[in-house]
C-alpha cells in the first residue's frame, strides 16, 4: 500500500468548498461524499481520497464515458494544485463507474495481447487519458510475449502493445474507425 500523501482531515474541506460551489453554480442536483481512499482496485489504483456522487443528476455526470464526472476530477485537482504525478491519489466516482471501467480495459487489454501474440501484429488503442493508458499498461506487466507503449501527444496519446521483439518503430495498426490513407501515386 502506497503513502498516504494527501490527509482526509486536510483535503476534504477544500474539496467539499469547490465542489459545493460548482454543484450549486451549474445546478447540479447531486450529493457527494468525501472518503478516505484505501485500496479500491488492488494492483490499479490506490487513491488517498475517494469523492462518491450520488443524486438526481448522477446519469450527467456519466454520460459519455464519464466525461463530467472527470472533467469534475480534473478541476477540483487544479483547485487544489496537484501535480501531475499525484492525480492518482484523488479518485471521483459514481455507481461503481471507476470499478466497471478498470475491468473493461483490463478484459481489452488481455484480448488486443491474445490478438497480438496470434497475429504479430502491433494493436492501438484509441486514445484515453493517462489514468486508462496507465490501467492497460498495469494489465499487460506480466505479459512476457507482448509489451505496451504510450504514443502520440496530448489527447491523442494512447496505448500501443507489440509482440515482445518488435521494435516501437514498427509501423502499428491504425486506430479503430480510422480511414485509409489517401494512395499516392499517378492518376489514370
Amino acid at each position: 500500500m502506497s503513502e498516504t500523501k494527501y490527509a482526509l482531515a486536510a483535503v476534504a474541506p477544500k474539496i467539499d468548498e469547490f465542489l459545493k460551489a460548482v454543484c450549486q453554480g451549474a445546478r447540479l442536483r447531486l450529493h457527494f461524499e468525501i472518503v478516505a481512499g484505501g485500496n479500491r482496485h488492488p494492483g490499479f489504483e490506490d487513491p488517498d481520497v475517494v469523492v462518491k456522487f450520488s443524486g438526481p443528476d448522477v446519469e450527467l455526470l456519466l454520460a459519455n464515458k464519464a466525461e463530467l464526472l472527470l472533467a469534475l476530477e480534473q478541476l477540483t485537482m487544479e483547485a487544489l494544485r496537484m501535480p501531475p504525478e499525484d492525480h492518482s491519489r484523488l479518485c471521483f466516482d459514481a455507481n461503481d463507474y471507476r470499478i466497471l471501467r478498470i475491468e473493461e480495459l483490463r478484459l481489452s487489454a488481455a484480448t488486443a495481447a491474445e490478438k497480438v501474440k496470434r497475429t504479430g501484429i502491433p494493436f492501438k488503442f484509441n486514445p484515453m487519458n493517462s489514468r486508462e493508458r496507465r490501467i492497460i499498461h498495469l494489465a499487460l506487466r506480466d505479459e512476457a510475449a507482448v509489451r505496451s507503449e504510450s504514443s502520440g501527444l496530448g489527447p491523442q496519446r494512447q496505448v500501443v502493445i507489440y509482440p515482445a521483439g518488435m521494435p516501437a518503430t514498427a509501423s502499428a495498426a491504425p486506430p479503430r474507425g480510422t480511414p485509409p490513407p489517401p494512395r499516392r501515386g499517378r492518376r489514370r
